[in-house]
């Protein structure tokens, strides 16, 4: 099972999967995580590290973040708005 955990201190939402995606795994795991029909993907990129998923939960965006490197993934809100729906996001999301 994943754990979610709302981070106040770092305002970020924690993921720990059982398993970790491969870098190549990861848009379609996040496709997954995510799916919801209060969530709307609307972007992917990828980088040598680092990989990001940016999405709208409640008309504010946010973005799911995954470091190959130090093999963590969390979201982070995008502006002092989304800030506040953090911990909604993380109930939510679990």
């Amino acid at each position: 099972m994943t754990q979610i955990e709302y981070d106040h201190t770092h305002k970020c939402i924690l993921i720990n999967p059982i398993e970790l995606p491969n870098d190549e795994d990861f848009e379609l795991w996040s496709t997954l995580f995510l799916h919801s029909d209060e969530v709307t993907l609307n972007e992917y990129s990828a980088g040598a590290d680092r990989h990001q998923v940016r999405f709208t939960y409640n008309h504010q965006t946010f973005n799911l973040n995954y470091e190959h490197y130090s093999q963590s993934i969390w979201i982070n809100a995008e502006g002092h708005e989304a800030e506040h729906l953090l911990a909604a996001l993380a109930f939510y999301l679990s």
